[in-house]
């Protein structure tokens, strides 16, 4: 079953119950690396799901102290195409380490769609 962290509205009990179809349990864990953003949401199905016009949204940095608090969820398959459905096109969905050490996927800055995640933390992508 795939890992997915959350740091943002995919933490939403409304969010899950329409993307999902349940509520997920996870647990604590950081993603290294990461900054927040904030990214205003223009499509009106996932503000009406998340209740939010602005979204936070990870963005790449170079600070050794750079990390993002969330939560991993066990998922099944099914549920991470549902997450990607949900997500809007600003967000890349990319697999990561975590600080626990446990790879999982999250969804990033599109921006960064030229970086692959094995290359994220080596000095040429500096």
């Amino acid at each position: 079953m795939p890992l997915l962290f959350s740091y943002g509205t995919l933490q939403l009990p409304s969010v899950q119950q329409a993307s999902f179809g349940r509520l997920l349990h996870g647990c604590a864990d950081r993603l290294p690396g990461y900054t927040l953003g904030q990214l205003p949401i223009d499509d009106a199905q996932v503000v009406a799901t998340s209740g939010k016009t602005h979204h936070p949204i990870a963005i790449r940095c170079h600070r050794p102290d750079g990390a993002i608090d969330g939560m991993v969820f066990d998922i099944t398959d099914e549920e991470l195409a549902g997450a990607d459905r949900y997500e809007v096109p600003a967000y890349r969905r990319v697999l990561a380490r975590l600080a626990s050490g446990r790879q999982a996927w999250v969804y990033v800055d599109a921006r960064e769609a030229g970086v692959r995640p094995s290359d994220r933390d080596s000095p040429a992508a500096t």
